[in-house]
């Protein structure tokens, strides 16, 4: 190995893993807010969340109805603002989010509101304040635990590295 190979190869062992970055891969030709690839170098802590559901926020209707937690676009606002807490409650941010799984569901005799969905996801995603996107996977599924819920959402983050 030539010495300039060997510096650089020292040089790059001696950067310490939570150095690097995450590498995000955009869509080619697409302005769809999702990504095609996340790369997650070794070193950084990887962040698992449970799948989470929409809070109620009409306190006075049935827990069973769809009116007790809204509309898909107000259940997908209401499912994120809890995982942005949780995950402030770890010392990260929706910026550190990679992946997604949401589960949709049809409302009774309806097609799914995948509109309502993106116009929630888009809120958190993409946004001037905040353009980090993840990648996606949306399932459309029969129902969920409560059949008033018509989002659920899984998330994957990761730590930023430490300064």
């Amino acid at each position: 190995m030539t010495p300039k190979l060997t510096a650089l190869a020292f040089m790059l062992l001696a950067v310490p893993a939570s150095a690097q970055e995450l590498t995000r891969h955009t869509n080619p030709g697409s302005d769809f807010p999702i990504l095609q690839a996340v790369e997650v170098p070794a070193g950084m802590t990887t962040v698992y969340l449970s799948g989470t559901v929409p809070s109620v926020i009409n306190e006075s209707a049935d827990r069973s109805s769809v009116e007790a937690y809204g509309s898909t676009e107000e259940q997908t606002v209401s499912v994120m603002n809890r995982i942005k807490d949780q995950l402030e409650g770890l010392g990260m941010g929706v910026g550190d989010i990679v992946k997604m799984q949401a589960f949709l569901v049809a409302p009774e005799g309806e097609a799914v509101d995948f509109d309502g969905f993106m116009a929630g996801y888009t809120q958190f995603f993409g946004t001037e304040e905040q353009p980090n996107l993840p990648v996606r996977s949306a399932m459309v599924v029969e129902a969920l635990v409560n059949p008033a819920w018509l989002v659920e959402l899984e998330v994957t983050a990761v730590r930023p590295a430490a300064d």
